[in-house]
């Protein structure tokens, strides 16, 4: 189902999906949150789309001519926010990623989270999680053949192998299952702060856009290389407080899985892709600083709220 409005401009966006009155609408959004969930909505109908929605309507020019406008401001934040990063000394990407220093939600999680707040972050993960690596497979069609079988060494190891109860997505859904959540496709939408949309939305800016490739590989390679001890992190805070076995081995299947993807994103698909195009160079340290940066701020703001900054 759609997901509640935040403002005038996300109001008018789902009145106009429910309708199928798309013409006028106009991108001036109330606030952040207002522009980011109705951005979401509309990349949505390129993934599974609303039960209420006719689904002819993700193809609609005018929704597309306002998704256009919409990502124009959000790239444009985004482009400003690296601009401004003490982080582009750092001249490459696994300088780049070394360099970062950010708050961490998981090692809060490790110690000191209690279940409510550990619930909270599980129900704010799912909106990516229960269709993970889905935004990066927008790219494999845009790759040259080093980079693209390199990715999709990696997307086959997320998709399971080949076996649909190893998916991430899957095992994920699992754990939401055991911990008495629930399941079904961005069902907690609603509950998603401005940073968790923000997150969504790069993925998918980044995975949709030709031209943006560089960033989405960038993106890639430093989440998989981030991910490996925040994962044993994340597993060891669910243990202490009693959470499922289900819930855990999502994470512990990224311990082992992301130290080598690592290699892998960093080496074999952006190290290819650079040789091949070392004119995207700074586009792919876009990716990974929107990566590295939305991760951060989401972490501060949590942790902010919590008191525990």
């Amino acid at each position: 189902m759609l997901p509640k409005s935040r403002g005038t401009l996300s109001a008018a966006v789902f009145n106009a999906l429910q309708s199928g009155a798309t013409a006028g609408l106009e991108p001036s959004p109330e606030s952040e949150e207002d522009a980011q969930i109705a951005l979401w909505a509309l990349y949505e109908l390129h993934y599974r789309g609303f039960d209420e929605v006719d689904a002819e309507l993700e193809w609609d020019a005018d929704l597309l001519r306002l998704r256009r406008d919409l990502e124009r401001s959000f790239e444009a934040e985004l482009r400003k926010r690296w601009e401004a990063s003490p982080l582009r000394e750092a001249g490459e990407l696994t300088g780049l990623i070394e360099g970062h220093d950010g708050p961490s939600l998981a090692r809060f999680v490790q110690r000191k989270a209690d279940r409510e707040q550990v619930l909270e972050i599980l129900q704010h993960r799912s909106l990516y999680h229960l269709k993970e690596a889905d935004p990066t497979t927008w790219v494999v069609p845009r790759l040259d053949t080093r980079p693209k079988a390199a990715l999709m060494e990696i997307l086959f190891d997320e998709y399971g192998d080949g076996d649909p109860n190893r998916l991430h997505h899957h095992l994920f859904r699992r754990g939401l299952e055991a911990s008495g959540l629930r399941t079904d496709h961005a069902c907690y939408v609603d509950e998603a702060p401005v940073e968790i949309l923000e997150m969504n939305n790069a993925l998918s800016l980044f995975g949709m856009h030709r031209r943006l490739r560089g960033a989405a590989l960038g993106h890639f390679a430093a989440f998989e290389a981030t991910s490996s001890v925040p994962s044993r992190q994340l597993a060891q805070g669910l243990r202490r407080l009693d959470f499922p076995d289900e819930m855990a081995a999502y994470y512990d299947e990224h311990v082992e899985a992301d130290s080598v993807h690592e290699q892998v994103a960093l080496r074999d698909v952006c190290g290819a892709f650079l040789e091949d195009n070392p004119n995207e160079r700074d586009v792919v340290l876009l990716g990974a600083f929107t990566c590295l940066d939305l991760e951060a701020r989401y972490a501060h703001a949590m942790l902010t709220r919590w008191g525990a900054s």
